[in-house]
């Protein structure tokens, strides 16, 4: 739907909900509608205390794409963990590098470990051939660094989530940092005392030994983010 008029009418409609559910139909409209002025409705809409309205605004935004990018990092809310979770969990998912600042902060120093899992699990599976070679391998150097210190974190939750994220980046990354990455997994396996973590860290070194191995889908559940 590209009709301005319409597309005002769909937000007021969300402004004007008086009722849970019919604020989640209300945001599913606007997110159908695909419309770019529609936007920053749906980016305050991760924020209104309604996990439904929250998903469905998040999904609305991911199948925009790379459109949604700038307004979601233009209007992060820092003072909202549900809406930063959420805002999150949308960045993840269309995994444009321009996110990768942001994903770095939340990854490395977030008060909210879903938050952290989220962005650490993402950081490894950004588009990086949307970025010049140079730019790419320096943006991957630094989420090298981010996801090693955290797969040291006493956390086992974040550990396994730096895992994931070592695994994903490895699949992608010039051969020096593979290598780098090959090594740390190899201490880990030495080291780590969770078992969960250690047979995720088996599993990546599996993984990016053997290429061909299929691996776990990128998608982020629901559940990474809301608890």
């Amino acid at each position: 739907m590209s009709d301005p008029t319409s597309v005002q009418k769909l937000i007021q409609d969300v402004e004007q909900a008086d009722s849970p559910e019919r604020l989640m139909m209300a945001v599913q409209a606007l997110a159908s509608a695909r419309s770019e002025t529609g936007m920053p409705m749906l980016i305050r809409a991760l924020g209104f205390n309604n996990p439904g309205a929250a998903a469905v605004a998040v999904q609305g935004l991911i199948k925009m794409g790379a459109v949604a990018v700038q307004p979601l990092l233009d209007l992060l809310d820092d003072y909202n963990y549900g809406a930063r979770a959420w805002a999150i969990r949308a960045l993840v998912a269309i995994a444009d590098p321009r996110a990768l600042d942001v994903l770095l902060t939340a990854a490395a120093a977030d008060f909210a470990p879903s938050v952290r899992r989220a962005a650490t699990k993402g950081l490894g599976t950004l588009q990086w051939h949307l970025l010049p070679d140079h730019d790419s391998i320096a943006a991957q150097g630094r989420v090298l660094q981010t996801l090693l210190a955290i797969a040291a974190d006493s956390d086992w939750s974040l550990r396994y989530a730096a895992t994931v994220g070592l695994e994903s980046l490895g699949k992608a990354a010039h051969p020096n940092l593979l290598t780098q990455i090959l090594t740390r997994l190899q201490q880990m396996v030495e080291t780590e005392s969770d078992l969960a973590v250690q047979a995720r860290v088996r599993r990546a070194i599996t993984v990016l030994m053997n290429p061909s191995i299929a691996s776990e889908p990128r998608s982020i559940s629901l559940s990474t983010v809301t608890h």
